[in-house]
C-alpha cells in the first residue's frame, strides 16, 4: 500500500510547478471559503472589467489608442451605472415593497384554491388526505409570509452592503483596467518562471470566463429587456421587479427559470385569474424562455461551454454550496477550470508495463 501510495505522489506531484499548483488551489479554496463574502466588491470589479476589456480590444481594432479607449469604456460604465442607480432600482424598490405589502392577499387567493380541490377531485383523494394537504400548505404560506414581512427589516445591512459597492467597484474597475498588464506582471512574478502547465491553463481559462463572462451579461440583459417589454405590453403588474427576476435567473442553468416561473404565474393569476390575459402571460413566458434555452444560449455559448448537464448542475450545487451567488454565477467556468486543470496536470511519465 505504502509502494501504491507513493508512485501515485511521484506521479501526479513529482514536478515543481504541480507542487505549486497544488498550493494555489488550496490557497484559493481556503481564502474563497473564508474571505468570499468580504472580497465580494473585488469580484464583482474582475467580473466587470472582463467586461470592459471587451469594450477596450473592439475600440482599439479600430485604432483607438489605449488610453482612449480605456477611458470610453469607463465612461459607459460610470454612466452606465449611474441610470441603473437613478432610473431603474428606485422602481424595482417601489414595485418590491408594494409586492411585499400584498403577498397576504396573494396567499390568501391561494389557499381558496386549494380549499375548493376537494370538490373537484373528491373521486381521486380523501376529503381527509385533502385537509392534511391543506394544512401543510397553509402553515408553510404562513411561513413564507412572516418571512416576506420582515424582509424589509432585514434589509437593512444589505443596503449598507450595496453603498460599499457602489463605492467601492468603480475605484477597482478603474484601477483593473488602468493598470492591468502591471497586476498581471506582480501575480507572474510569484509564480515558477518554468510553468508551461499553468500558461496552458491560463491561456484557456482567460478565454473561457471572459467569453463566458460577457456572454451572461448579454443573456441578462437581452431576457431582463424581453421580458420587461412583454411584461409591460400585457400591462402585468410588478413588471420591472420581475422582469428583474427573469434575467437574474439565467445566472442559475436549468433550475433558475423554473423558480422564477412560479413567482410570475402566481402574480398573473393574483392579477387576472384563469382568463385570456393569465394564457397569454403563459405563452409569453414560456416563449421566451424556449428562445433563451434553444436560440440565444446556444449563440453565445457554443465554443465556450463543453459540458454536459449532470456536471453542470453538480457544479452549481457544489460551488453554490462553497462561496454562494458567486459560485452558482462561477459556477460553469468552474468547472471547466477543473476540467482544464485535470487535462493539463503535470505528469511523470511511467513506462508501460511488460506484454504477458
Amino acid at each position: 500500500m505504502k509502494e501504491i501510495l507513493k508512485d501515485w505522489v511521484d506521479e501526479y506531484f513529482g514536478s515543481q510547478e504541480a507542487v505549486v499548483l497544488s498550493v494555489l488551489l488550496v490557497a484559493s479554496v481556503a481564502i474563497v471559503v473564508t474571505f468570499g463574502d468580504i472580497l465580494g466588491p473585488l469580484f464583482a470589479s474582475l467580473i466587470i472589467t472582463f467586461l470592459l476589456q471587451g469594450i477596450v480590444n473592439a475600440l482599439m481594432r479600430k485604432n483607438i489608442p489605449r488610453n482612449v479607449a480605456m477611458a470610453l469604456a469607463y465612461v459607459i460604465f460610470v454612466v452606465g451605472m449611474l441610470s441603473l442607480l437613478i432610473g431603474f432600482a428606485p422602481i424595482v424598490v417601489r414595485q418590491t415593497s408594494v409586492l411585499l405589502g400584498e403577498v397576504p392577499a396573494i396567499l390568501a387567493q391561494l389557499q381558496e384554491i386549494l380549499a375548493g380541490l376537494p370538490e373537484k377531485y373528491a373521486d381521486y383523494v380523501t376529503a381527509e388526505q385533502f385537509d392534511l394537504i391543506l394544512l401543510r400548505v397553509s402553515s408553510e404560506l404562513g411561513r413564507v409570509a412572516e418571512q416576506l414581512l420582515t424582509l424589509s427589516i432585514a434589509s437593512f445591512p444589505s443596503v449598507i452592503a450595496l453603498m460599499i459597492y457602489v463605492f467601492l467597484v468603480p475605484l477597482l474597475v478603474f484601477f483593473m483596467l488602468k493598470d492591468q498588464v502591471l497586476l498581471i506582471a506582480m501575480v507572474g512574478d510569484l509564480l515558477p518562471v518554468e510553468r508551461p502547465v499553468m500558461n496552458t491553463i491560463w491561456a484557456e481559462m482567460d478565454v473561457q470566463f471572459a467569453n463566458y463572462i460577457r456572454g451572461k451579461a448579454i443573456e441578462i440583459l437581452v431576457v431582463g429587456m424581453v421580458s420587461l417589454v412583454a411584461f409591460v405590453l400585457l400591462d402585468l403588474k410588478y413588471a420591472a421587479l420581475l422582469a428583474l427576476l427573469v434575467g437574474l435567473s439565467v445566472l442559475i442553468p436549468y433550475v433558475g427559470a423554473t423558480l422564477v416561473t412560479i413567482p410570475v404565474l402566481v402574480v398573473g393569476y393574483a392579477q387576472w385569474g384563469f382568463d385570456t390575459h393569465f394564457f397569454w402571460l403563459f405563452v409569453v413566458y414560456f416563449v421566451i424562455q424556449f428562445l433563451d434555452g434553444n436560440l440565444l444560449v446556444p449563440l453565445l455559448f457554443s465554443e465556450v461551454v463543453n459540458l454536459h448537464p449532470v456536471a453542470i448542475i453538480t457544479a452549481v450545487l457544489i460551488f453554490g454550496g462553497i462561496w454562494g451567488l458567486w459560485g452558482v454565477f462561477f459556477a460553469i467556468p468552474l468547472a471547466t477550470l477543473v476540467k482544464a486543470i485535470y487535462n493539463a496536470w503535470p505528469r511523470a511519465t511511467t513506462s508501460p508495463l511488460p506484454a504477458d
